[in-house]
C-alpha cells in the first residue's frame, strides 16, 4: 500500500476544543480536548475518508502558512 502524506490544519475554538481540518479531503475534519486527542481522531477521520472517497486525491504541495491581522469594522 503507498503512503500518502496529507497537511492537517489545527485550531482552538474560544471554549478551548481543538478543531482538526485536512484540506485536500473536503469534509474530513474532528475535534477534541487536547492536541493528542484531536491527532488520534483525524487520523481515523482520514481513514474514513479515504475509504468512502470515490475520486483519486492528489494532495497539494503544502507552500507555508501566514497570518495576517487586520483592524475589525464597526
Amino acid at each position: 500500500m503507498e503512503m500518502q502524506t496529507f497537511l492537517v490544519l489545527i485550531e482552538q475554538d474560544e471554549d478551548g476544543i481543538y478543531v482538526a481540518k485536512v484540506p485536500d479531503i473536503p469534509g474530513c475534519y474532528t475535534q477534541g480536548k487536547t492536541i493528542e486527542q484531536v491527532m488520534e481522531k483525524i487520523w481515523e477521520a482520514i481513514q474514513v475518508c479515504l475509504e468512502s472517497e470515490t475520486e483519486e486525491l492528489t494532495p497539494l504541495k503544502f507552500v507555508g502558512l501566514q497570518q495576517v491581522e487586520m483592524k475589525a469594522h464597526a
